[in-house]
């Protein structure tokens, strides 16, 4: 535990009491308590403490306190003694703890800590003096991630499954930055196979005036591509006459030049969503570099590659795939995991030492085969490749689904929910729910401006503490006088408990890969806030009343007011989403 630096209004004595300095205190006290234990003649074994073993959480009644630990019920088998014996043993050492003002036993043995006003006020300078710093933390320290996500094949418009991931990837990829990883985003640009075929015969079909093919991609978007590239095509002083080509010619230049455009378009449509990445992979590089080749003779060298049939395998079986691969059929022609095996081959020659894969909800069925390659090379399933799966996006309009996109035809794309709520809504509407479940987004609640709609309630949370800021430099109410033990209403105890939890969310958002953490977060501190300010009889003021003087209790509130837009903001930066000073 440290103390903070003397300011204005702040004892010299007084330090921010975070839940990091409760716990060790906490450690430092059940180990004496043990040892006395044992010193006394009691039968306890050695036991090798670390914070793990003293776990704190916000209690759900404020009213039991600030911070509630089980630490006695956890050991009290262990040490022989009577949990609620144990419990009371160790609350009376914690009273005196510096910034701890009560530690009572409640139930079978719950310790029910409370600290001092201006242990937890503190928080408020700490928050505003770190700035965008606040939140951020080490748990991933220099650790290579190379995060995939997106990776839409270049036939189409991102459909609203791709939306989705392109939401929370990004988010995902701030997230574990924020605790020190090093984060690669990558797109895998799939231009190597059947469906970039069926995208060039339906772009040829369209310009020829003929029916979509049967198997082919519809839409007023294929029409559209179709006329650029004849365009394109044109301009080229090399090109020539395009209708006078041999039909195969033809389709040739359609999927050349129609998939670069189609994949600009996507890159621009990603970007205007926020979200770039830092690597667009082609698979066609994979087959023509050699790549699968040398994932090949690497997995031989290690005993996993057979032959059979005439054709080429992989023995994940081994691994617990519930049958061999087929690497390169009889006809010589790469199976589609080749590519897996030089590209996951290729990311780890690039040094990530983690590799993300965020796919959709139809790929359950690909997991087994994936972690069994990852052991054939040697390497630990779900350490150094991890898959995450993405359930089902669906819209909602006047309480009913959407069914289809008026230029994409079959599908309903980013654009469309973009075009009816907005970036920042669309966003948002995407992160804040865990991916494992299927998502319903109401574009009518999406497009309101009142609380129901979450967005707006934590945008406008923010827009209030820039609007309460404003005010005050008006009121010639500033910052400077700082005296947290006057935050002493119970409104402002909650807010700075939601404070204080914010970097806690995202170490643990980074670790489950769960963005939805954040965005629910500051969902709460944004209600946490709204009920501090709206407090009835004006207790909680930053603002002086009439001609009332501007007082201590009125500048701390600031640095409390200011604090919590602080969070907001970070917050809100975490899920790619704007925090306006206004709304």
């Amino acid at each position: 535990m440290g103390t903070a630096g003397a300011a204005p209004g702040i004892p010299v004595e007084s330090f921010l009491m975070t839940p990091a300095d409760l716990s060790a205190a906490l450690l430092d006290i059940v180990t004496t308590v043990v040892e006395r234990r044992r010193e006394a003649g009691a039968d306890v074994p050695e036991l090798s403490l670390t914070a793990d073993d003293v776990p704190l959480e916000r209690p759900k009644n404020r009213d039991h306190g600030d911070w509630a630990s089980n630490v006695a019920m956890r050991l009290a088998k262990r040490v022989g003694a009577n949990p609620r014996e144990l419990a009371g043993e160790i609350a009376t050492a914690a009273v005196g703890i510096d910034g701890v003002a009560s530690a009572e036993v409640a139930g079978p043995g719950f310790i029910n800590f409370r600290l001092d006003a201006a242990a937890a006020g503190l928080l408020a300078k700490t928050i505003v003096d770190a700035g965008d710093a606040y939140g951020r933390g080490h748990t991933y320290d220099g650790l290579r991630v190379n995060l995939e996500f997106v990776s839409a094949n270049p036939t189409g418009p991102v459909h609203i499954g791709g939306a989705r991931w392109a939401a929370v990837g990004d988010s995902l990829a701030r997230i574990l930055q924020a605790e020190g990883a090093d984060v690669t985003r990558e797109y895998y640009f799939n231009d190597h196979g059947s469906q970039i075929d069926r995208f060039a015969r339906s772009l040829l079909a369209a310009y020829l005036g003929e029916p979509t093919p049967e198997d082919g991609y519809g839409g007023a978007y294929i029409g559209e591509i179709a006329e650029r590239v004849a365009a394109a095509y044109a301009a080229d002083e090399t090109g020539g006459d395009l209708a006078g080509l041999p039909r195969e010619q033809q389709q040739e230049v359609f999927r050349s030049i129609g998939t670069q455009l189609m994949f600009a378009e996507i890159k621009a449509r990603l970007h205007a969503f926020g979200v770039d990445f830092d690597v667009y992979f082609h698979e066609d590089s994979l087959h023509e570099s050699g790549a699968v080749e040398r994932a090949i003779a690497r997995l031989r060298e290690q005993g996993h590659i057979f032959e059979a049939d005439g054709a080429i395998w992989l023995r994940t079986t081994a691994f617990g795939d519930d049958r061999d691969r087929v690497v390169i059929r009889s006809n010589g022609e790469p199976a589609y995991i080749s590519g897996d095996l030089g590209y996951y081959l290729d990311k780890r020659e690039r040094g990530f030492e983690q590799n993300i894969i965020m796919l959709g909800a139809d790929h359950h069925g690909y997991i087994g085969r994936m972690m069994a390659m990852v052991e054939a090379f040697g390497d630990v399933p779900n350490v150094n490749l991890q898959i995450l799966i993405g359930q089902m996006v669906n819209l909602l309009k006047d309480g009913e689904p959407v069914r289809m996109s008026k230029r994409a035809g079959t599908i309903v794309t980013l654009d469309d929910l973009v075009d009816a709520v907005g970036v920042d809504a669309a966003r948002y509407a995407l992160v804040r729910s865990s991916t494992d479940s299927q998502l319903d987004i109401d574009l009518d609640l999406l497009t309101k401006r009142s609380n129901d709609n979450p967005v707006y309630y934590v945008q406008y949370a923010h827009a209030r503490t820039r609007s309460v800021a404003a005010n005050a430099e008006k009121s010639g109410v500033d910052r400077s006088v700082f005296a947290p033990e006057l935050l002493t209403h119970e409104t402002e105890s909650a807010l700075l408990g939601g404070l204080q939890e914010f970097p806690r969310v995202v170490a643990l958002a980074a670790e489950l890969r769960e963005p939805h953490r954040v965005a629910r977060y500051i969902e709460e501190l944004a209600g946490l806030y709204h009920a501090w300010y709206a407090v009835r009889d004006g207790s909680t003021r930053v603002l002086p009343h009439g001609e009332e003087p501007v007082t201590d209790l009125h500048r701390t509130r600031l640095w409390l007011n200011d604090a919590t837009g602080q969070v907001i903001r970070n917050g809100l930066g975490l899920v790619g989403v704007s925090a306006p000073d206004r709304m």
